[in-house]
């Protein structure tokens, strides 16, 4: 009893004193210019943050304990950069201190930087990519073996599931343009159960097709696909993907113009990242500049209902997609 006791008692004062820290300081670290300020957009491509997001990756401040969205999520997958989708942790790594944040005992090889913090007390963690801030390291607490723990924001990450082998079936996310014109190549095809049409990659929970129309949620328009891996294979169906729009086009697709019509694949996992990157090589290694841009899924938000199997519903064929041969 003593021995629970006193660890029960440990995970609380560490708590406590991590909240007590983090708001005494988080004025000073909001107002403060670090030295170790966020690498320029212009070096690479930054995701866009909420004022929300901003206020902790870009102005180092905290979210308040218990609120975040990980802080009990112990799911299997990867936890990456907000900012930047750098590989951050794996979920091996995490563990409930009762602290109030999400807690790590190892990040992923190089992909964290250690920094004194501003008050002089602490260790600030950021990320190694684009120097986001993350949260706070602390040691000697003996959560773990490793005796580490990683204080770390949720806001300031994403999660990535892990897709189990033993599931029956996969997902799939593409994004090329009108979704009417993809989803009606993609319902038809070999092992797909499911289509979906919807929202993705923006800012903004819940948008409506006006809202994403008017380029200010950030947004595209994407489809959800649901398929049987015993009948088909995700490179067949990327490759189907890349075969039934322009991917080389840059501002939409055909006379579909703008940021919500943009060539993107959102990945699951690290097998569908390198099997988009070994497709996306053998189209260049044929003379195509491919414009598809490659992203961690995110929240798939369903469009409505008047959208989902478009053609199917009134007849036609789409307007702005049509499939050649490329592989």
């Amino acid at each position: 009893m003593l021995n629970l006791f006193s660890k029960h008692s440990k995970m609380l004062m560490a708590g406590m004193s991590l909240f007590t820290l983090a708001y005494t300081t988080q004025c000073q670290n909001s107002n403060n210019q670090s030295n170790h300020s966020i690498k320029s957009s212009s070096a690479m491509k930054l995701n866009p943050l909420t004022e929300n997001e901003k206020h902790v990756i870009l102005d180092k401040g905290t979210e308040r304990p218990f609120t975040g969205e990980y802080t009990d999520n112990f799911e299997k997958g990867t936890y990456i950069c907000k900012q930047c989708d750098n590989p951050l942790y794996q979920s091996s790594s995490k563990f409930h201190s009762g602290c109030g944040w999400p807690s790590f005992d190892d990040e992923i090889k190089d992909a964290v930087k250690k920094l004194p913090d501003a008050d002089g007390r602490r260790t600030e963690i950021v990320c190694a990519k684009c120097g986001g801030h993350l949260g706070h390291v602390f040691y000697g607490e003996g959560f773990t073996n490793i005796d580490t723990r990683h204080c770390v924001n949720s806001i300031s990450m994403k999660f990535v599931p892990e897709q189990s082998s033993t599931v029956t079936t996969q997902k799939a996310i593409f994004a090329g343009g009108c979704f009417w014109g993809v989803e009606y190549y993609f319902q038809h095809a070999k092992g797909v159960t499911k289509t979906q049409v919807g929202y993705i990659g923006g800012t903004k929970e819940n948008p409506t097709y006006k809202e994403v129309c008017s380029h200010t949620t950030g947004h595209v328009e994407a489809m959800e696909i649901t398929f049987d891996p015993k009948q088909t294979t995700y490179e067949e169906l990327a490759k189907l993907f890349f075969e039934i729009h322009d991917p080389t086009q840059t501002n939409g697709q055909g006379n579909d113009i703008g940021p919500q019509y943009l060539s993107e694949i959102f990945y699951f996992d690290a097998t569908q990242k390198e099997t988009a990157e070994k497709l996306i090589n053998q189209l260049e290694t044929k003379g195509y500049k491919i414009a598809t841009k490659l992203r961690p899924t995110e929240k798939f938000w369903p469009a409505e209902d008047y959208h989902q199997q478009y053609y199917e519903k009134g007849g036609g064929t789409p307007y702005c997609h049509k499939r050649v041969s490329r592989f």
